[in-house]
């Protein structure tokens, strides 16, 4: 393959169903991007991947072959968790610009060690994939709280419910599986990105949770099915976070925060903002211009961050994963103390 200097040639390991329904199309939308190589779980799996998506690219049995090739400058990382710090390391240190998946690591050691790798290397892009909640009502959620809409944020609550792990009989899905996730439960991780974006640091933990169903078809389960999570915030803040994948019947994930002068909400399953004062007789829907409307721009941001050569830096980055990766380990070891944990608002690398 011979170089094309004004092209970001990518190789894409993990070819899933994330990366063909929804990174795939916007990736093609870049007439200077070229994807080169694919490398999947099996030889088998990237050859079916490519002949029905990409016919000009090659699958590749192993994902170290494809980092050796010379013409790839970027690394499309679309793995399960368990897969990411080796191959994002692995990448940098190839000289490549790194995109990869959420969540970002098994547990905080992977995270800082790919944080770590990413400073050595300033001159490539990393970025993490964004969770999709949010982004719609991000920009007027950032307003009002600038604005004081509500005051002092005192008590803030989240809940995010599913039924996806009800059936006793199902065996466990890959998301239950600690070889492959290792210490990222439920939507834990992903909210907790979006709430330190909003709200700032979280800086301690106390966490619960339980297991429906121990023993799936001779697996044992160690994730839980549930959990519940008292948190404090830099800012001064106390929440509640509640998470569950067996509530059958579940309502749209939903956030409260509630201010001394007034209370905001996010539907995130419709992405209306409500918000109030005293004296209102409820919580109003805040009018979303299009101005302020945000959406998915993932492969954009980061498509123009390589091509800017590192003057601009896609978010979230390595250092953001950290922040939210350290909550994920703090409550891992809040249950497993049944005790309160402080978490350093410093990034330790």
């Amino acid at each position: 393959m011979a170089r094309t200097n004004n092209k970001i040639r990518i190789g894409i390991i993990g070819a899933g169903e994330i990366v063909r329904s929804r990174h795939l199309p916007a990736l093609r939308r870049h007439p200077e991007v070229e994807i080169v190589a694919v490398s999947n779980s099996t030889y088998e799996s990237s050859q079916k991947f490519c002949d029905e998506t990409l016919p000009h690219a090659t699958p590749m049995q192993n994902w170290a072959d494809l980092l050796a090739l010379p013409d790839i400058n970027t690394v499309w990382i679309g793995t399960p968790p368990y897969m990411h710090s080796a191959v994002t390391v692995s990448a940098l240190e190839a000289g490549k610009h790194v995109f990869c998946q959420a969540r970002m690591a098994m547990d905080l050691c992977e995270a800082e060690e790919m944080l770590a790798t990413a400073r050595r290397f300033p001159e490539l892009v990393t970025m993490l994939c964004p969770p999709p909640f949010g982004l719609r009502g991000d920009a007027l959620v950032k307003k009002l709280l600038a604005e004081n809409y509500i005051g002092r944020p005192h008590h803030i609550r989240l809940q995010s419910f599913t039924g996806a792990y009800l059936n006793a009989d199902a065996p466990a899905h890959w998301r239950q599986r600690i070889e492959i996730c290792g210490l990222n439960v439920l939507a834990l991780g992903i909210y907790v990105e979006v709430l330190q974006r909003w709200l700032g640091d979280i800086t301690g933990v106390y966490a619960r949770g339980e297991t429906l169903t121990e023993v799936r078809q001779g697996y044992e389960v160690m994730i839980p099915d549930m959990v519940t999570v008292l948190c404090t915030f830099a800012n001064g803040a106390e929440g509640v976070l509640e998470f569950s994948g067996i509530n059958a019947l579940a309502p749209h994930d939903r956030l409260e925060v509630y201010g001394d002068c007034g209370t905001m909400a996010y539907d995130f399953g419709t992405d209306v903002v409500q918000a109030g004062r005293p004296g209102d007789r409820a919580l109003h829907k805040v009018e979303l211009s299009r101005e302020l409307e945000g959406g998915w721009m993932v492969e954009d941001d980061f498509i123009g961050a390589v091509k800017s050569r590192g003057k601009a830096r896609p978010h979230p980055d390595f250092e953001d994963g950290v922040r939210y990766m350290r909550v994920v380990q703090a409550v891992t070891d809040s249950r497993a103390a049944n005790a309160w944990v402080p978490i350093s608002t410093e990034v330790r690398v």
